[in-house]
């Protein structure tokens, strides 16, 4: 792909990142300019939508102190608003199409970039912390650019770039897929856990285990085991090395002919669009000094003769062959930690050891690593076993009559309806149930405004153009949205769906008792 078709790709949107205690005196206004997608864009566009962005934030900000701006719709844009970190800020600029297909919802445009920051600072650490260890603002800059250019990438699909549309709106970003185990099943796999942490002997210990593309057991806080599921799908597991592309994403269901099309795509966008930015000179990272790694970078990962997972996207031991380790910061203890992957089947196990616990380094993680090969391996072999016999393949959560999608943020799980079921509903249906979510999202963001409880009940049920119930059910921190095509016509059917379904499959969490 030529540069002018990587042009066609990125005319219609806009992401920067920018930080307020920079630029500030006059002919230094670049200076707070830490990204800006796509990087070759005049100077004047850059500081214009940069402007623009700093100006709404001001404004909201009189109303607003402590919640700034989060969205400002033009007629030709769509303008999105994230905090990633105090006076750091990502923007979102999107030009509204005539085309039904680019109909998205704000909040899912919103955890894209709340997703793109929180792996980067799993990997690289803060941005403010980057900015006070090097001012001039090269080191950030050299890790942000290749860092986002490489999680976009996955949202590509022949020559365009696709952000979550109306298509997607059965699937929540930010949470964890877990997979449901039987009594004797989730023993084994406690048992597991404690011959992990015992490999490691005195040396503290955390793990999360994962069958297929679905949590199994997590030691770690919420928001780590959020970021490291996420990771863990996109390059990890058995589907997403298998493929070359990201498991999850909702833009790859398909044939395996336009897997390997997107795939390719993939790898000339990049090198295309790195082009751009370097041709412009708007890279730092042409200064040799900076040691950039790319933990996004496609088809890096692999498996080696030992079931542990290798990659040398953090370069090589001096006087050896042998990758380096990789290592990723904990978000709750802010510890930096080794990252061993093992897998087995459709079994990937996750240990994370204390960089600061290891004081020989790449020996000590060898040696655990041989420590898990000895006294871990039979059970390993036992608990994919069990899974395996109690998984029912990617149709498991289906539930005939019905698309849905089911959340619990107070644990930040979710759980849907498989892609290929919900992708049978038709355009009006999704179209429907799209324009409701964000009426539920903009009631959730009322309720955090007014200092009210964000997690009122609610229940919302419509009739979609082609007479499908489309309906919103949120109670107690559970949300449950629902399309059912082949109803009855009356509103009292749809009501005895939602209960039949809440009893069956929720715990009775949304009956009317």
């Amino acid at each position: 792909m030529g540069l002018a078709s990587v042009n066609t790709v990125i005319e219609d949107m806009q992401i920067c990142i920018f930080d307020l205690r920079r630029g500030q005196e006059e002919g230094r206004e670049l200076d707070k300019i830490l990204f800006f997608f796509p990087a070759d864009s005049p100077s004047s566009k850059k500081l214009s939508v940069i402007g623009l962005g700093e100006g709404l934030i001001a404004f909201t900000r009189i109303f607003s102190p402590e919640a700034a701006c989060e969205v400002i719709e033009a007629e030709r844009h769509s303008h999105v608003f994230y905090e990633a970190e105090p006076d750091i800020w990502m923007v979102m600029m999107i030009e509204k199409s005539v085309e039904s297909e680019a109909t998205w919802r704000i909040d899912a445009l919103r955890e894209i970039l709340q997703e793109v920051h929180s792996l980067f600072m799993m990997f690289h650490g803060s941005i403010r912390a980057m900015l006070e260890n090097e001012p001039t603002g090269g080191l950030v800059r050299s890790h942000l650019y290749p860092f986002i250019m490489d999680y976009l990438s996955d949202f590509l699909v022949g020559k365009k770039l696709h952000l979550p549309s109306f298509r997607d709106c059965l699937t929540r970003r930010r949470t964890v897929q877990m997979l449901t185990v039987g009594r004797e099943a989730a023993i084994e796999v406690q048992l597991l856990v404690r011959i992990l942490e015992s490999c490691a002997g005195t040396t503290p210990c955390h793990s999360l285990i994962l069958f297929q593309d679905l949590l199994v057991s997590t030691t770690i806080s919420a928001d780590d085991t959020i970021n490291l599921f996420a990771y863990s799908v996109l390059r990890l597991t058995p589907r997403a090395l298998s493929s070359g592309v990201s498991s999850w994403s909702y833009l790859l269901k398909g044939n395996t002919v336009s897997h390997i099309a997107a795939a390719s795509t993939l790898a000339h966008y990049g090198s295309a669009s790195e082009h751009l930015f370097h041709s412009h000179g708007n890279s730092p990272g042409q200064d040799s000094s900076y040691n950039v790694k790319r933990p996004l970078w496609h088809d890096k990962w692999s498996k080696g003769k030992d079931g542990f997972l290798v990659t040398d996207v953090w370069g090589r031991e001096m006087d050896s062959m042998i990758s380096a380790t990789p290592t990723i910061w904990l978000q709750e203890t802010e510890e930096k930690v080794y990252l061993c992957a093992y897998q087995y089947r459709g079994l990937t196990l996750i240990i994370l050891i204390p960089v600061s616990s290891i004081s020989n380094g790449e020996q000590g993680v060898s040696l655990l690593k041989r420590q898990v090969l000895e006294n871990a391996s039979l059970k390993i072999l036992k608990v994919e076993e069990k899974l395996s016999k109690g998984w029912g393949g990617e149709n498991a959560y289906h539930v005939k009559g019905y698309r849905y999608l089911l959340v619990d943020d107070d644990r930040n799980t979710s759980r849907a309806s498989p892609p290929v079921k919900a992708s049978t509903l038709t355009k009006e249906s999704l179209l429907a149930m799209s324009k409701l979510r964000e009426e539920v999202d903009l009631e959730k963001r009322r309720g955090k405004l007014d200092s009210t409880d964000h997690k009122k009940n609610l229940e919302i049920c419509i009739r979609a153009k082609n007479n499908a119930w489309v309906i919103a059910h949120t109670m107690r921190g559970k949300e449950l949205y629902m399309v059912l095509e082949k109803a009855n016509e009356t509103l009292l059917y749809a009501s005895d769906a939602v209960e039949k379904f809440s009893n069956g499959y929720c715990g009775g969490t949304f009956s009317l008792d």
